[in-house]
Order: C-alpha cells, then structure tokens, then sequence
C-alpha cells in the first residue's frame, strides 16, 4: 500500500548517556565470579578467577556463595543507578541509610512504567504482588527467585550483605590496581565521548557495544553506556525507569592508554571483512536487499561452503547479520567506517 506522507514528525529516538566508575567495574566483577555457567566464556582465563578466590578472605567468599545463590550482584546494580556515586564509602553510606521499603523497592527489577504501582505493593510486602511480579517474568532464567529474596529479605540483613561483598571485593580485586583500571575505564569513556558527537544514537550504542542493534521503543528516552573491562567479551543489557542500559566491553585499545597506535578490534576485522572481491560482492548485494545464503550462492555461482565461510567472517565483523534465515547488511556498521577511522587517526 502507498502512504502519503503529511507528517512533518522525525522518527523519535534517545539520548546517549556516558559514564564510568570502578565501582561498576567491582559489581560487574562479582556477577561474573559468582556466574559459574558463563565463566569460561570470559576474557580471563578461568585460573584468574581461581586465584581471586584462593587470595580471598573467608568472609568474602561466604558472600560470594550467597550472591550466587541469590543473585544479589542484581541489587548492587540497581542501587548504583540511583545517583553518581564516587568513593566506595559514599556508596556503602548510601545503603546504609536507605529506609527500609525504598531498599527494597530499588532492589526489585523494573519490568515496565506500568508496573511501578505493582513493584511498590511488592517491596512493602504485599504477596499478590509480589506473585504477579513473578508471573510477568516467568520466562526470565532467575528473576522469579530473585523478586521472592527480595521481598523476603531482612532488610538488615541483606544491607550488611551488599556492603560487605562490595567492600570486600573492591579491597581484595579492585584496590590491586585503582590506578590503571580507573585509567583504562576513563580511556575508553573518553574515546567513545568524541565518537558520540559524530554518530546518530542508534548508530553510535552499535558501534560502541560492538554490534548490538538497538531501535528506539516507547517509555526509553535514554540509553546509558557504562563500560567494564571484567565481563569480557560480553555486554550485559539492563533496564532502569525511563532508561536502557549497555555495560559494553571496553575496546582493545583502552587496555594500553599511552599506545596511541593500538586500532580497535572491530575496526580492524571490518577492513579484513572488506579486503576480499567476493565479500565485496556480497556487501553490494545486501545493500541493495536481504538475500538467503541459496539466493548468495546462486547468483554469485560459488559453493555454499564458501559463501557460507565468507559470511562468518562478515559477520564476525559486525557488518553482517542473520535473522529468518536470510542475511541483512549492518549499514551503521559500514557508514561508520569513515568516522572510525578519523577517530584512530586523531586519538
């Protein structure tokens, strides 16, 4: 159907929000340490995670096992959206504060602008609500569990608890070198601020969380970008009131600040991608419209191992990707190369 258009409406999208702080890097550590199913697939090898365990006191490791059980890192993320803090004792001050009902109600996940009423009920411990919470995320992995610690909890307990995982693990991880992690998150926050001013939204949360395709939605005016060198290669997605969240993997080259010639990852394995005539073809036919791997193979008449070797490798790039069985080109992806290699040039 052909649509006049009248409207004199720009399509709505949300603001960038950039921040970084070593007390994110030290919640982000503590839900990685205590998420055994995914610790093998991180950046650090798994005798990392090891020595920080044997190097622990008893008591830390005490609250590690109940994070897990738990899964209160959740708690000690929503609590560090609530305002800028920058020192570990204005935190824990913060937590130690907190009325009671406002704990709990923070701690509690936000699963809509619609729900807030009935996330209230449930931190003052109404059970319908608390059960209805439960039933609206019954599809989520831990959440259900999570909401029913929550309102559960003592109030009491659960504050000694996150102040003493947090303090404990900020002074036996963190502390190891302030310093230089304070200046690699600050690198990286640095660098993705000048990129910011030369991207659109949706084209600067793809080019920063290496990949991650996120359209505007109702009720999301911002999304906030905070990034962590623990949890690599994986960017962890949250939501908050009025806010999408991306803790996203800090790029290669901020690990080494003082080496202005280290490129990003990503950029590189986008030239890679594109050093090659037949990937160069393919790119030009997804410009033009999504294909399936037979419609690639037919037209450029080459076998479907190959075609399909040449489209892991644009894909790994970031500049392709897959959805229904048919492939679609990342055009963010490819139009920011310009800006990419301007920002490298520049730095």
């Amino acid at each position: 159907m052909d649509i006049l258009n009248l409207t004199g409406r720009k399509r709505e999208t949300y603001q960038i929000q950039l921040e970084y702080s070593l007390l994110w890097e030290c919640a982000l550590g503590i839900a990685a340490i205590t998420n055994t199913p995914l610790i093998k697939t991180l950046e650090k090898p798994p005798t990392y995670w090891t020595d920080i365990r044997n190097s622990a006191p008893k008591e830390l490791l005490q609250h590690l096992d109940f994070v897990e059980k738990n899964n209160t890192w959740k708690a000690l993320l929503q609590l560090l959206h609530k305002k800028p803090f920058f020192q570990l004792s204005e935190f824990t001050t913060y937590i130690e504060d907190l009325p009671n009902i406002d704990l709990k109600f923070i701690c509690l996940p936000f699963i809509g602008i619609h729900y807030q009423e009935l996330r209230h009920n449930a931190a003052i411990g109404v059970q319908t609500a608390m059960k209805e919470m439960q039933h609206l995320t019954n599809d989520h992995p831990y959440l259900p569990d999570y909401i029913a610690f929550i309102c559960h909890a003592n109030e009491k307990l659960l504050k000694e608890h996150l102040i003493h995982v947090m303090t404990g693990w900020y002074e036996t991880v963190i502390n190891n070198w302030p310093e230089k992690l304070l200046a690699i998150l600050q690198t990286d926050y640095e660098a993705k601020k000048l990129m910011a001013e030369k991207m659109e939204s949706e084209e600067f949360v793809e080019w920063a969380t290496g990949g991650v395709t996120y359209l505007p939605e109702p009720s999301i005016h911002t999304v906030i970008l905070i990034p962590q060198y623990i949890y690599r290669p994986w960017n962890i997605e949250a939501d908050i009131e009025g806010a999408k969240v991306f803790y996203y993997p800090i790029a290669n080259e901020s690990i080494s600040p003082n080496d202005k010639y280290t490129p990003n990852h990503f950029f590189v394995l986008k030239h890679k991608a594109l050093g090659d005539e037949v990937r160069m073809r393919m790119i030009k036919m997804l410009n033009e419209h999504d294909r399936t791997l037979q419609e690639l193979t037919s037209q450029l008449n080459i076998g479907k191992s190959t075609i399909h070797h040449h489209l892991k490798i644009l894909r790994a790039a970031k500049l392709v990707e897959s959805s229904q069985s048919k492939y679609s080109l990342k055009r963010n992806a490819l139009e920011g190369l310009a800006k990419e290699l301007d920002l490298y040039l520049n730095q």
